[in-house]
């Protein structure tokens, strides 16, 4: 990484994960309004990613490790990786699992490239998966309406809509 200053230029992987940790919020609540007639899933997300948000900013203040690059004290937990895993879970948790894997590996992605990039270490990257799972299975229910999986049969590929109205 370059220095220059007090400002760095950031990796290509940095700026993926950083990237990535944008799009998977960006994403689930997208889904939340195209998808559903109301905005349940919606305040589901946001209670979501507030309550994780102000649980690694309260460990942040309180534990004040520093980061492996020396960039500052607030490395444990890594909210990067808390807000990606809690978007990730919400996604799992109200659409299914055929959208949660891709989710889950866009969440680890951002984790990896945070440990990569050297703004946290491993430890720091778990606890912020941990703390993003755990509000993302505490605040959101599962979608009973319309369900969305992707098929793929003898060479053909597409998507299924199904529910019930």
């Amino acid at each position: 990484m370059l220095f220059v200053g007090s400002v760095s230029a950031k990796s290509n992987l940095e700026k993926s994960g950083d990237i990535m940790h944008l799009l998977l919020p960006a994403t689930a609540f997208g889904a939340s309004l195209i998808i559903e007639d109301n905005y349940q899933g919606s305040w589901q997300l946001i209670k979501s990613g507030v309550v994780s948000r102000v649980a690694v900013e309260g460990l942040k203040f309180a534990v004040d490790k520093d980061r492996p690059d020396d960039s500052g004290d607030d490395s444990f937990p890594s909210g990067h990786t808390a807000d990606s895993f809690a978007s990730a879970t919400f996604i799992q948790q109200r659409y299914g699992w055929q959208w949660g894997i891709p989710a889950y590996i866009g969440a680890t992605f951002v984790g990896y490239s945070r440990v990569k990039s050297n703004k946290h270490y491993v430890e720091d990257v778990l606890a912020g998966a941990a703390i993003g799972i755990l509000s993302g299975i505490y605040f959101t229910e599962p979608y009973s309406g319309i369900t969305i999986s992707p098929t793929a049969n003898s060479g053909h590929y597409g998507l299924n809509f199904s529910g019930t109205f």
